[in-house]
């Protein structure tokens, strides 16, 4: 007997518990992601009209990466229905390239990179989130981004911003813009044409150097060159050179502390030079630049950035933190993604004004919160953070969610239908839900499930049918499935 049959027999058009992850489950994100939440859903969620932080700890299959995607779609639901009170998304999920770029820039010193990871500090969260959004923002100017109307930037109406805002665009995507699909300086370049921002006057000292040598040189036509032995034309064409020349430098060594203090940022001193030579004297005068090792400037850098997608029509910013469990640097330690972690706990940046920040933690790092002494309680404020110490299911809950992934799968026009018709009248209603509470987390129920209808299906042939799963068959398999798990947690199965 086959399970696709057997479903088809109740209605069910696919297996609605044949995937364990959210980031490729059709299923959930067809039908679930709007309509399934976890029972703490409205605190962690918040108001995005006033984005606001949350700390959920969950263990393996909980939920989380489900989480942020329903999060994001959400707030995409929001955007859509509040045009001009939109929030600014970022997903900052991937931490393999920043930590990559972070150990390689530190190895040279240290040569070690659980040292390299001890130096990370929380301005390398705040440049790895401002090269996220950033480069997200000048891909939708320049029509490199998405086409979905509510995350969409409308280039006439950035291009209508005051210089000062294309100014402020145009200086942190000169620092933190990271995409490849353009060298640096052309992808700038452009940025600066469909902003409508010229700096024709940028360059006034090289056009006065090339002019006072193209005069002296000139002179060689009506001169028998003897006037060149004196010192005094060589003077004027390095006086002529000089103002160029001490910009170009002073550049050139802005551009290097940048490079040097932007551990987790790709940047060629070329290309930065370019922009910031760019962009004038006047127009760099007491603007923040990420040089030192200090979250000042990243904190101001970040106001800018939300002053600019305020004009746009972005009131808030809502970052989404999952899957720190998952870079090939933290290789499992719970010690490793606490060194990772930590610096973000910080309550100056997780109240920051118009900033929202999900962070979605494995639950080995709870274990940690106890260990901590009264400065870190100060620092970080957990008790103002929405503090989810474990994100947890009851069986009730899970019973729900099968429910719900059921209805998702049904044939067009079928009736709705529940788990209990799965069952013998021999497996109540309160079996399943304790069993469920067993299982703990939506994966391990999915699992469970999965291999309940394969271990049925398999004992029935295709001519002697059986439409209901015994209780024996059903007691059965959770026991090896209990089993397994119980292995799984002591880390000798793969779950």
């Amino acid at each position: 007997m086959k399970t696709h049959e057997f479903l088809l027999h109740h209605g069910i058009e696919r297996n609605p518990f044949a995937e364990e992850d959210a980031q490729s489950d059709a299923v959930f994100k067809r039908y679930c992601i709007t309509r399934s939440h976890h029972p703490a859903w409205d605190k962690i969620y918040g108001n995005p009209a006033d984005p606001s932080t949350a700390v959920i700890f969950g263990e393996k299959g909980s939920g989380k990466t489900a989480l942020r995607l329903q999060i994001a779609e959400h707030l995409r639901e929001h955007n859509a229905r509040h045009p001009g009170e939109r929030v600014f998304v970022i997903e900052y999920d991937d931490f393999n390239p920043f930590l990559d770029r972070f150990v390689e820039r530190m190895r040279s010193w240290t040569r070690h990179d659980e040292k390299s990871l001890a130096d990370w500090r929380l301005w390398d969260h705040m440049d790895a989130i401002l090269s996220l959004g950033v480069t997200q923002l000048v891909d939708r100017i320049t029509g490199a981004g998405t086409n979905d109307a509510a995350f969409a930037v409308d280039e006439a109406k950035a291009a209508a911003l005051p210089r000062l805002a294309r100014r402020d665009i145009l200086l942190l995507a000169a620092f933190y813009d990271q995409s490849t699909t353009l060298p640096m300086r052309a992808r700038w370049n452009r940025l600066r044409r469909r902003l409508r921002f010229w700096t024709w006057w940028s360059p006034w000292d090289l056009a006065l150097a090339v002019l006072a040598t193209a005069l002296i040189l000139g002179g060689l036509a009506y001169d028998d060159r003897a006037w060149l032995a004196h010192g005094w034309p060589w003077l004027a064409v390095l006086a002529a050179w000089a103002p160029w020349g001490w910009r170009w430098t002073r550049r050139t060594w802005q551009a290097w502390q940048v490079k040097r203090q932007l551990r987790v940022v790709n940047h060629h001193i070329g290309g930065l030079r370019h922009a910031l030579m760019q962009l004038g004297r006047r127009e760099l005068d007491n603007q923040p630049i990420p040089s030192r090792d200090r979250s000042d400037d990243r904190y101001e850098l970040l106001t800018k950035f939300q002053s600019v997608l305020r004009q746009l029509g972005f009131t808030g910013i809502m970052i989404l933190v999952d899957r720190v469990d998952e870079p090939q640097l933290m290789g499992g330690s719970p010690e490793r993604m606490r060194t990772l972690v930590w610096p973000m706990l910080d309550n100056k940046f997780l109240k920051h004004p118009g900033l929202g920040v999900k962070l979605l933690l494995p639950i080995e790092l709870s274990w940690f919160l106890s260990r901590e002494d009264k400065t870190f309680y100060e620092r970080s404020r957990l008790d103002k953070q929405n503090l989810i110490p474990s994100l947890e299911w009851t069986g009730e809950s899970l019973y729900d969610v099968a429910n719900d992934r059921l209805n998702a799968c049904r044939m067009e026009g079928a009736e709705p239908i529940t788990l209990r018709a799965f069952f013998d009248p021999a497996v109540s209603d309160a079996d399943l839900i304790a069993s469920f509470a067993r299982m703990r987390v939506p994966r391990h129920m999915f699992k469970f499930m999965h291999r309940l209808l394969v271990e049925h299906c398999a004992s029935f042939s295709d001519t002697n049918p059986h439409w209901m799963i015994n209780s024996e068959t059903f007691r059965a398999t959770e026991a090896l499935y209990l089993r397994d798990l119980q292995n799984f947690d002591r880390g000798l199965g793969t779950g």
